[in-house]
């Protein structure tokens, strides 16, 4: 079975202030900005909703098909995917544009400044689900707006089902926005925070909007995850991390793992489970794109978690 995954891939640029910006930056003086921070620690990841998602898939043993918009400078990223085995033939280039990317200054109290740049991203409206032959299943993650409401729209009428999850992307769209995707989606998963917000736009509790697709998936970070149906609401419990060294891209991994566990037609416990479990994993390492396992290691490490295998 294979994942049509829309959504964004990026570069991330992360760069360490060994000092505290608020030393720096003088309250008064905010209106004339005009500062520079050494930064002799920086490090290049590869990421995007969609790049992240296809990593972890292709982890579990998945077929995940990224689709996306790139720019001129993508072949860095293009190879490491052909290392990873992951699919690219729905990933698109403008050579007039450059790839999205953040850049991400963090100092010594955690604190980060980031500018964003999106680039080719803008452009992923110039994909088209049809033309993704073969898909059993997707997702719509972060990126440009009208892609993410052209891609629903084209899954919806292509009879796909899929997995909407706004992200960051969700402060883009109103409440006639908001209700249109939940009426073409199948499931939809966001974060604590996205939920409250999601409420609010919509004027839907979490049980309303569990009426209107098959599940709602609300992940609260180490408190683990929360699916709601139509009929019950099923508490997912965390994986406790053996180290907490970065949680960027945990949301991701989770999202993987929702899409592995629906397309192998697995009750939804074990779904919320599995994409815990791969949150877990993916704190415990630096970068997005930078843990490993064998299916054998996660199975046993399932069954150390739920006492059972899957």
């Amino acid at each position: 079975m294979t994942a049509l995954i829309c959504g964004s891939i990026a570069y991330d640029t992360i760069m360490v202030f060994h000092d505290r910006f608020k030393n720096h930056i003088l309250p008064d003086k905010v209106h004339m900005l005009n500062i520079s921070f050494l930064v002799p620690d920086m490090r290049r990841e590869f990421g995007g909703c969609a790049g992240n998602i296809a990593y972890n898939l292709k982890l579990l043993g998945g077929d995940p098909r990224p689709m996306a918009t790139v720019g001129r400078d993508f072949d860095d990223y293009a190879n490491w995917m052909e290392k990873q085995g992951i699919d690219t033939r729905f990933i698109r280039t403008f050579d007039n544009t450059y790839t999205a990317q953040a850049f991400i200054t963090t100092d010594a109290d955690d604190n980060q400044i980031t500018a964003f740049h999106p680039g080719a991203m803008s452009l992923a409206h110039e994909n088209k689900v049809p033309e993704a032959e073969g898909i059993t299943i997707g997702i719509v993650a972060p990126d440009g707006r009208d892609g993410m409401v052209e891609h629903a729209e084209q899954f919806a009428e292509s009879r796909i089902p899929f997995i909407f999850d706004p992200g960051q992307g969700l402060p883009m769209f109103d409440k006639r926005d908001l209700l249109r995707f939940l009426e073409q989606a199948t499931w939809v998963a966001v974060n604590d925070y996205e939920a409250e917000l999601l409420a609010e736009r919509t004027g839907k509790t979490p049980h309303e909007i569990a009426e209107l697709v098959s599940a709602y998936i609300v992940t609260r970070g180490a408190k683990g995850a929360s699916i709601y149906t139509a009929e019950h609401r099923l508490d997912i419990d965390p994986v406790p991390a053996r180290e907490v060294r970065d949680p960027t891209g945990c949301g991701d991994a989770f999202r993987a793992g929702l899409l592995f566990g629906l397309m192998n037609d697995m009750e939804l416990a074990t779904v919320g489970r599995i994409a815990s479990l791969m949150g877990s994993i993916k704190v415990e390492h630096h970068g997005t794109q930078n843990h490993r396992f064998s299916m054998d290691e996660f199975r046993s490490r399932f069954h150390q978690a739920y006492g059972y295998h899957f």
